[in-house]
């Protein structure tokens, strides 16, 4: 299966016979709107009324970053995509939370907590370190007696949630100016860092939520080969950058 990055000749590409694109997700896009362009874009570009196109991973609508999206017979590896470690560059917003735990939702609870110092953040995190069990967040694609979580959630529903074992392999704090904490974190599939925003907050006793997220990296795959959905398209098409809605 051929990977496509941002220096491959789509022109040398079947498609049918199985790629996976790194594409940089945008903002504000579903990652299933992402498959949706990608999959009528080279449906057009095919000749063909339909080609299997799906993704190795949910990102949230507002999260950017590493998004793996496979075509054709490729579509048979996205599991083995799915369960690689991926990389995140977060930025976390101490002193209110969300519903969503994320810059989705307005704030609740807005306190002052400037005291915190990075040592203080520093020691609390140690206990998310490890294999955990995770609470994930009640606006999510989970899945519950096969309906999504945040279906419910909009609905008023009440659901009960499970924690999930997930492991958190590393956290380190790149910078701290009061109230926004940059992290790196490497972690296991399926782990929510809008969950592990939450989580530190409520350790900290001031909540916390996900201002913003960056997938850098899925397993050997990076952010920095990846090619931005726009361009992508514009490779697939005539179309120009600010058409790909």
């Amino acid at each position: 299966m051929q990977i496509i990055k941002t220096d491959t000749d789509i022109n040398q590409v079947d498609f049918p016979s199985g790629a996976a694109i790194l594409i940089d997700k945008p903002k504000e896009w579903t990652s299933f709107d992402v498959v949706a362009k990608i999959r009528n874009t080279l449906g057009r570009r095919l000749g063909v009324r339909r080609i299997k196109v799906g993704h190795a991973g949910t990102l949230d609508p507002l999260a950017t970053g590493l998004l793996i999206v496979c075509t054709g017979k490729g579509t048979k590896k996205i599991e083995g995509f799915q369960s690689l470690e991926k990389g995140y560059a977060a930025t976390i917003k101490l002193g209110a939370v969300t519903k969503t735990y994320d810059a989705e939702a307005e704030e609740e609870n807005k306190i002052d907590c400037s005291h915190i110092t990075k040592e203080d953040i520093e020691r609390e995190m140690q206990q998310f370190i490890g294999p955990i069990n995770q609470l994930p967040p009640i606006y999510s694609a989970i899945k519950v007696k096969g309906k999504a979580l945040y279906k419910y959630a909009r609905k008023g529903e009440t659901v009960e949630l499970k924690p999930r074992p997930v492991t958190i392999h590393n956290i380190t704090i790149q910078a701290y100016t009061y109230p926004y904490i940059k992290v790196n974190v490497d972690c296991s599939k399926g782990t929510y860092i809008r969950s592990l925003a939450y989580d530190l907050g409520e350790a900290l006793g001031c909540g916390g939520y996900l201002s913003d997220l960056v997938r850098t990296n899925i397993g050997i795959y990076s952010l920095k080969d990846a090619v931005s959905l726009p361009v992508f398209i514009q490779q697939l098409t005539d179309e120009s950058p600010s058409e790909t809605r």
